[in-house]
């Protein structure tokens, strides 16, 4: 019986580098194109807990960060990393580092490894403004 297709190695692709993607399919994670406009994410990396309003395609309201979002910051989301210059495009994965574009740097954001991805509850718009400290 073939693999499922998103678990077949690429030809055109290392021995590493389709290791590292089918990880990401086991370890799990969100594709932001299959998320809700008004979807709601805790994105708990190694040394931070991010809250993340997705607006609409990948663009989304992130907060969690002492330096970068300690208040509600519009972003667009990239994707996740191993840590090097490939990126799993729009995807937020367990064990990858999430990528984003913020607009008062000139480089990308990169966070530390995703612990666990969570959609939390819907929410009422203003509640964004008034959640709670990040943890460090």
């Amino acid at each position: 019986m073939p693999a499922p297709p998103q678990f077949r190695p690429h030809p055109n692709l290392s021995d590493d580098v389709n290791r590292h993607i089918v990880q990401s399919e086991i370890e799990g994670g969100v594709r932001v194109e299959d998320l809700v406009p008004g979807s709601w994410l805790q994105v708990t990396t190694r040394n931070t807990c991010y809250r993340i309003h997705v607006l609409f395609g990948a663009v989304a309201l992130i907060t969690g960060h002492p330096r970068f979002c300690p208040r509600p910051v519009l972003i667009t989301i990239h994707g996740s990393t191993w840590g090097g210059s490939m990126l799993k495009r729009r995807f937020i994965g367990r064990g990858m580092h999430l990528e984003f574009r913020h607009p008062d740097y000139g480089t990308p954001i990169v966070t530390s490894p995703i612990e666990e991805v969570q959609e939390l509850p819907q929410h009422r718009g203003s509640e964004i403004a008034i959640l709670p400290s990040p943890v460090v």
